[in-house]
């Protein structure tokens, strides 16, 4: 989803936007129980998909709140639907631990929320109303989903298949150690490109329509690609973190040293230059008396 200022944010009085994620909310629970009914669904399944939807609420409505937005606005609500379709998702995937939900159903879903994943940044582009928020909240959507996508995945290929569902989580851990890692990235389709063929790829193994050693080929080709993908990303953040840094920054003395180590500092250099200019001096002696011996006649 493009980010940018064109939409409008100021404070909001009779809290619209709260009311909105509420409903969110509300849908998905109507969700869960018309799940539950027609699959019998679980207390794994039942529970999982509450604690999605009281935690997509909570920290969306806390999210608002720091924005401050005027409206929620259509791309959000597009985003909202995906969140709701995720939920859905999250709980057949935890109701699979206990039982076995219908492939086609789970697959159903997981396909709906694929699709709507390019209307919301098309939408937020058209009206305008791009933000921040809803750049954040699209991420966060699909990251969760691919996640979920992998634990179901990873319960017939084995658990190497996390490491699809959990690089974006482990690259946002990195960056509180790292600081370097939190500057923006230049726009890439082919980043863009991967991220789309994630979930593509985990749904497709997902299935159950392809013979083991090609899902086995599937999600190996998906790890790849998300392993370079990140890679690259890591290594252009590195030399742009480096060229940022200054030359001598290093051999520089601190800011704010006391006087007798900037005293130290200085006379440490002074002393230096010093002997630099006396060896230069000796060697340009040397090399006038080389000069005169060479010159002088032969006896």
């Amino acid at each position: 989803m493009a980010l940018n200022n064109t939409y409008e944010a100021r404070p909001c009085r009779h809290m619209p936007v709260q009311q909105e994620t509420a409903v969110g909310a509300g849908v998905q629970i109507l969700l869960l129980a018309l799940l539950g009914t027609a699959i019998g669904m679980g207390p794994a399944g039942w529970v999982t998909g509450l604690v999605f939807a009281v935690g997509t609420w909570a920290v969306l409505s806390r999210a608002v709140f720091r924005s401050r937005l005027a409206s929620f606005g259509p791309a959000n609500r597009v985003t909202l639907g995906r969140a709701t379709l995720v939920g859905g998702v999250t709980a057949l995937v935890a109701d699979s631990f206990e039982s076995s939900p219908p492939v086609s159903l789970l697959v159903g879903l997981t396909a709906v929320a694929l699709l709507l994943d390019g209307v919301d940044g098309k939408v937020a582009r058209r009206t305008g109303t791009s933000t921040p928020l809803g750049a954040r909240f699209d991420m966060e959507v699909d990251a969760f989903l691919i996640l979920v996508l992998s634990v179901y995945v990873s319960m017939d290929l084995g658990p190497w298949v996390l490491l699809i569902g959990g690089m974006r989580y482990a690259f946002v851990v990195a960056a509180r150690v790292m600081p370097w890692l939190t500057a923006p990235l230049p726009p890439s389709t082919a980043r863009k490109t991967v991220a789309a063929l994630q979930g593509v790829l985990l749904l497709l193994a997902g299935a159950h329509l392809l013979p083991y050693p090609a899902d086995l080929g599937v999600v190996l080709l998906a790890l790849a690609l998300l392993v370079w993908s990140f890679g690259r990303d890591v290594l252009w953040l590195r030399r742009r973190a480096a060229l940022r840094r200054p030359a001598g920054a290093e051999a520089a003395p601190p800011l704010h040293a006391p006087a007798g180590e900037t005293a130290r500092h200085t006379s440490a250099g002074t002393a230096a230059s010093a002997r630099t200019s006396a060896a230069a001096t000796t060697v340009r002696h040397r090399s006038l008396v080389e000069e005169l011996l060479e010159s002088s006649p032969t006896v």
